[in-house]
């Protein structure tokens, strides 16, 4: 299989900044609470953290969307946050980042999901969570529902990112596969377990290794052609997309190409958030122009430069094609 050379790359890449995607999913605020520890707490066993620093960033769909900003397309935001404080935060957040946040529905019946993370010394003492992980109700349905076919036409495509936070129910997926079929352009999804087969008819489908094996009940061969063919056609999809974490990732299509792609980080600092940097990179890639093969090799080299930043980050265009460049001169994809 051919790679991708840096012209192709630099064409896709540039044709980025002409692409308008709507991302709908589960919008998350990470709080980060860093500070200094030099004794331990009298009360239990545990260090006391002397708070000197606080800082908040986008999480879950609304990373996905800081990365699709990142690459220079126009980002529509569907998704559902509290009437609260963190509400309010998370959407300046997607406006800061880029997002334009028309389609997010605030209510009073859940609070914003939000994750604190206390560090000290770089360390993570203590994470926890703030959140209603339970699906949304038919009225916040019907709203996302409404947002989705209000916010989709004029988009070339559309991105779902699934946390299991109660925003990606039955009817609010339907929504999405349905306009993408009205409107003629690809549907992407990160998955995760509890709707794992509720996505059939979406153009490219992106698990992870773990969430796929959780899924299938069954031990994955990545390696193998026919076997990432025939999970292809169990899942419904155009388009197989299984990230491996440091080993790459393996790509199925429906006209039956097979393409493994070993991952080409040469350090990893931090895997958090790679995977929406792969369905960010993948799917303004496909309405950029790119074919799937195409896609899946900027993905992975988008992931490559993720890994090696501190926290959640997002990657430049500019930074994937000096990758892809790298790469290419030594002859892999």
């Amino acid at each position: 299989m051919a790679g991708l050379g840096p012209e192709r790359a630099e064409s896709i890449l540039s044709a980025m900044a002409g692409v308008r995607a709507l991302v709908v999913g589960d919008l998350m605020l990470d709080e980060y609470v860093r500070g200094s520890v030099d004794r331990i707490s009298p009360e239990a066993p545990v260090p006391v953290v002397r708070v000197e620093e606080e800082s908040w960033a986008v999480g879950g769909a609304a990373n996905v969307a800081a990365n699709v900003a990142a690459l220079g397309a126009t980002c529509d935001v569907v998704g559902v946050v509290g009437d609260d404080a963190g509400g309010a935060r998370l959407t300046e957040a997607l406006q800061a980042v880029g997002a334009r946040v028309g389609g997010v529905v605030a209510t009073r019946r859940r609070p914003t999901t939000v994750k604190t993370r206390v560090l000290a010394r770089s360390q993570q003492v203590v994470r926890f969570d703030r959140e209603t992980a339970d699906d949304v109700d038919s009225e916040l349905a019907d709203a996302l529902v409404a947002a989705i076919r209000r916010e989709a036409p004029g988009c070339q495509v559309l991105v779902m990112e699934d946390y299991n936070k109660g925003v990606l129910t039955s009817p609010v997926i339907a929504a999405v596969l349905e306009a993408g079929r009205t409107l003629g352009i690809p549907t992407v999804v990160d998955p995760k377990r509890l709707r794992f087969f509720d996505y059939r008819g979406v153009t490219v489908f992106k698990p992870n290794a773990k969430e796929l094996a959780d899924a299938l009940g069954e031990h994955l061969a990545p390696d193998d052609a026919g076997w990432m063919a025939e999970t292809r056609r169990r899942l419904g999809c155009d388009t197989l997309l299984l990230t491996l974490g440091e080993r790459g990732v393996a790509l199925a299509t429906a006209d039956g190409r097979f393409l493994r792609i070993p991952a080409v980080a040469r350090s990893v600092y931090d895997v958090s958030g790679a995977g929406d940097t792969v369905v960010a990179v993948a799917a303004v890639a496909l309405a950029a122009g790119a074919d799937e093969v195409e896609a899946a090799i900027l993905a992975n080299h988008a992931a490559a430069i993720e890994v090696q930043k501190a926290g959640v980050a997002t990657v430049s265009p500019r930074e994937i094609l000096a990758q892809t460049r790298t790469y290419h001169e030594k002859g892999s994809p």
